[in-house]
């Protein structure tokens, strides 16, 4: 059996799992609740395994693994700050969104959000679809991109599997019809188990995949970083490529060393925003399970993101020779797992990255699928109330919208990082502010949450927009200035307050 042989063997047996977890979790779904929160009786390692590993996508295996190749030590400034926003996720918002949602019975976020704020005409609740739909739509369809992107990396299928070849083959006919088949049979997958048993298929699987990916990156970081001869050879070999490689401020100084920290450490700002994560919280069994999700998912992302800029590091001194224009760091991961591996462990670690990238497709696969069917033809157009009809709509939108990403992402667009932290920053600033103020203050009104949820969208996408130029990355991290979801989140909290305090006055 070849190398490639191997590995492609055990990603179908990953994939053929995944199945199965679907097929199980289908038997055990009866209603809206089963399908969209589990009945809310997720347990503590499924809750806060499923949680972390549905937040981070590609963006860790492939993302920050090549921004710390990249950039160096300076760039794992986003380490401590997504830490920040587990912290404030766990310890916080968690406990009480999940007692609160469970008291009005919510099942979404803007289904928690109307109960909160009383919407009669349902406005805020559909601003916050909106938002959702269009943010997730762009997320799921760029992780499907990378799907595309990591079986283009390893796998070799044999010639004249020229299925979904784009107007980008390369002089081979190799580049598109690899990526074409990864997207399609990929997505196909996370389509087909998210359907059939809805979020605790989606849940279940997230454990599985969760734990691949902790198991990656733990032990891709320890090989490499002993092949470079351990962690100070490591820093002394990278301080000779490029002194700034090895300093927390990669040469920068003055307000671009400003907007380098707080861009980085501001991805952290997005956690108290992502539908696809809160709603693991809602589907917790109880509070009682709490303290044990707060360990579990802690320990969990201090491995992970850790071991992605350990892993980059390392690799910038081992394989130097896939920086851009030539080379591609997001390659990294895989290229280094198929040359240093055993081809059965290779396949795992393929495995792991899947895992990464699928985990967070079935999410919002699912989040987006409840927007449309439980908050727009449930709630507000009426139709589909009843259980057996909810649930119904529920897999027809995510076929539906599963479908339409996957044909999105096999027309080649490439730039999957960009709209990861683009989406990123339009949920976290529209729905970030809004959550805590939600939770922990009676000082908001609805106007002033829909107005909050506005102003944090349309800044993200103004800011992104007017400050495009060659100095920025793909990963939407700029040489100067600040991470749009920074000003966003800040200006969506007041303009919410602002709106709310007139509101108040008026009346």
């Amino acid at each position: 059996m070849s190398p490639s042989s191997v590995m492609i063997f055990v990603v179908l047996c990953y994939m053929a799992a995944l199945l199965v977890l679907g097929w199980i979790a289908s038997r055990m779904t009866k209603s809206p609740e089963d399908f969209f929160l589990a009945g809310r009786k997720l347990g503590a390692w499924v809750t806060a395994v499923s949680s972390t590993a549905s937040s981070e996508s590609g963006w860790v295996t492939l993302g920050a693994v090549g921004m710390a190749y990249e950039g160096g030590v300076s760039a794992c400034w986003f380490a401590p700050g997504c830490l920040c926003g587990y912290i404030v996720n766990l310890y916080f918002v968690a406990p009480k969104l999940r007692r609160d949602s469970a008291a009005r019975g919510s099942l979404t976020l803007p289904d928690y959000l109307a109960d909160r704020f009383s919407d009669p005409k349902n406005l805020l609740r559909i601003v916050a679809v909106i938002i959702i739909f269009l943010s997730l739509a762009t997320y799921v369809a760029a992780n499907m991109t990378a799907l595309g992107k990591v079986t283009n990396a390893l796998l070799e299928l044999p010639e004249g599997w020229t299925l979904f070849a784009g107007p980008d083959i390369d002089q081979d006919g190799f580049l598109n019809f690899h990526y074409g088949w990864g997207v399609f049979f990929g997505g196909i997958i996370v389509v087909i188990y998210s359907l059939m048993g809805g979020f605790r298929a989606v849940c279940w699987t997230d454990l599985l995949q969760g734990t691949i990916m902790v198991f990656a990156l733990v032990l891709m970081p320890i090989l490499v970083v002993m092949s470079v001869g351990g962690y100070g050879e490591m820093l002394h070999r990278l301080a000779h490529i490029d002194p700034h490689l090895a300093t927390l401020s990669g040469g920068a100084s003055g307000f671009a060393l400003f907007g380098l920290v707080v861009g980085l450490f501001g991805i952290g700002l997005g956690y108290p925003g992502q539908p696809h994560v809160l709603t693991r919280y809602m589907a917790a069994s109880g509070e009682k399970e709490m303290r044990r999700i707060q360990v579990i998912a802690m320990v969990w992302g201090v491995l992970v993101f850790y071991g992605a800029c350990f892993l980059g590091l390392a690799a910038r001194v081992l394989k130097p020779g896939l920086m851009p224009p030539e080379g591609d760091p997001e390659q990294v991961f895989p290229v280094l797992a198929e040359e240093m591996l055993h081809p059965l462990l290779a396949g795992i670690m393929l495995a792991a990255v899947l895992s990464a990238i699928m985990s967070t497709i079935s999410s919002q696969l699912l989040v987006a699928a409840s927007a449309v069917s439980r908050d727009l033809l449930e709630k507000v157009f009426r139709v589909a109330t009843s259980g057996r009809a909810s649930v119904l709509a529920g897999r027809l939108a995510v076929l539906a919208l599963g479908l339409a990403a996957v044909l999105v992402a096999i027309g080649d667009i490439r730039q999957v990082f960009w709209f990861v932290l683009f989406a990123w920053s339009g949920l976290g600033a529209a729905f970030g502010p809004i959550l805590l103020l939600a939770l922990f203050t009676n000082v908001l009104t609805r106007n002033g949450a829909v107005a909050g949820m506005i102003v944090g969208f349309c800044v993200t996408i103004m800011w992104k927009v007017s400050h495009l130029s060659d100095s920025w990355n793909v990963y939407g991290l700029p040489d100067f200035g600040l991470y749009e979801l920074v000003p966003a989140f800040f200006l969506a909290g007041a303009a919410a307050l602002l709106v709310s305090a007139v509101g108040r006055k008026e009346a």
